[in-house]
């Protein structure tokens, strides 16, 4: 169980520990300065996501681990941890057939409810849509084995997508990587290439977090080649723009500068032709995610003063989705940190909190920038401890 009373650098120590490495050698091997790597376990400096993944690389563990995920305390605080295994029940029923004990509600009344739970995710009421998500992804899996028409694997696919979003803000890899497996099981069979390569999107994410750079690449060329079979128009160009958008970040956190903006130009090449389309598949794409996304990819590279500018020329929709901007204030806070502007940079983690707290609550993010502040705390409100109270920290 991780232990959340730690920060990141002391579970990195322990990891190191446990494989009988001195710090010299895990910065030899993670290719992290040593500087780096004591500071951080001396928790005199937060670890960034780069640093995480390569530690996590060099130690042959998961990125999750040292981030300390699944915060399970704090899920056991807001009644969340009871709701994780049904959803696992649901994602292991994929195959068995019609259930005969499920009578399914017509395929109209399931679609809006998988429409309703994208559309909760996105406004962060993550604890229902837990709670409501394994009664549906049961009758869609008998709808689709009783009729396997198109529609039908189309609505268990979106199913599986949304699992995949909740068990990702929650903290479990595992679980968001088998959702990821039944959304592609269930997209071949709608034979839907604009499913295909939201899959490979998904996927892709799941390796940036995992620090895994290279094969995020990959599977972001292999969205966009699932995408040249779909018909042309507005759906297939929202999600290949979101494809340049995860291979910006993907580029940022490789430290490939050039292929970064490259990808940041496309994507807005492509966001200029088909304008704010955030309830396509829900990805919130459209001109304002390029810029929030230029930001993620200048703090990405390290460029913390200039990612804090970027964010200065933003004003987001007043309907835009409630996760993206949270989520955004949460990258901005970082910048801010990174960048010496300590008072601002609280700020914009009670902005996130505000927002959306049940996902900032669970956000590492969050947590790598709070740990960060706390050597500033001297000169911190006292609300400050509060929030870390909060968070579990």
């Amino acid at each position: 169980m991780p232990q959340h009373s730690e920060d990141a650098g002391a579970r990195i120590a322990r990891a190191r520990k446990s494989r009988h490495l001195t710090q010299r050698e895990l910065a030899d091997l993670s290719h992290v300065s040593y500087s780096t790597l004591t500071k951080v376990e001396q928790g005199a400096m937060p670890a960034s996501p780069s640093v995480i993944g390569a530690l996590a690389r060099a130690l042959s563990v998961q990125v999750a681990e040292l981030n300390g995920q699944p915060y399970l305390e704090e899920l056991r605080q807001d009644h969340l941890d009871g709701l994780i295994n049904p959803i696992r029940e649901a994602l292991n029923i994929y195959d068995l057939g019609p259930d005969p004990e499920v009578t399914p509600r017509r395929v109209e009344d399931l679609e809006d409810h998988a429409e309703k739970l994208c559309a909760m995710v996105r406004a962060t009421n993550i604890k229902q849509v837990a709670a409501e998500l394994p009664g549906l992804v049961h009758e869609a899996t008998t709808a689709a084995h009783t009729n396997p028409v198109d529609r039908n694997w189309r609505l268990l696919a979106s199913a599986y997508r949304t699992a995949y979003d909740v068990t990702t803000k929650l903290g479990f890899p595992d679980l968001c990587t088998v959702a990821l497996d039944r959304m592609d099981w269930a997209a071949q069979r709608a034979s839907d290439p604009v499913l295909g390569g939201m899959r490979q999107y998904l996927r892709a994410l799941a390796y940036l977090r995992a620090s895994d750079y290279q094969t995020g690449k990959r599977l972001i060329s292999l969205g966009v080649s699932a995408l040249e079979q779909a018909e042309d128009g507005l759906v297939r160009d929202v999600v290949t723009g979101q494809l340049h958008l995860g291979a910006a970040v993907l580029a940022g956190r490789d430290k490939d500068k050039a292929n970064a903006e490259n990808h940041l130009t496309e994507a807005a090449r492509i966001a200029k032709r088909t304008g704010s389309a955030e309830k396509i598949h829900w990805l919130s794409f459209g001109p304002t995610n390029v810029k929030v996304h230029h930001v993620s990819v200048l703090a990405e590279l390290d460029l913390y003063p200039e990612a804090v500018h970027q964010a200065e020329k933003i004003s987001a929709p007043g309907d835009w989705p409630v996760s993206r901007l949270a989520h955004h204030h949460a990258e901005v806070a970082r910048a801010e940190m990174w960048a010496g502007r300590t008072d601002a940079a609280f700020k914009s983690l009670i902005k996130a909190r505000k927002l959306a707290p049940q996902q900032t609550r669970y956000h590492p993010t969050v947590r790598e920038t709070y740990a960060g502040l706390e050597a500033a705390k001297r000169r911190m409100p006292d609300s400050f401890g509060n929030f870390g109270s909060w968070l579990g920290m």
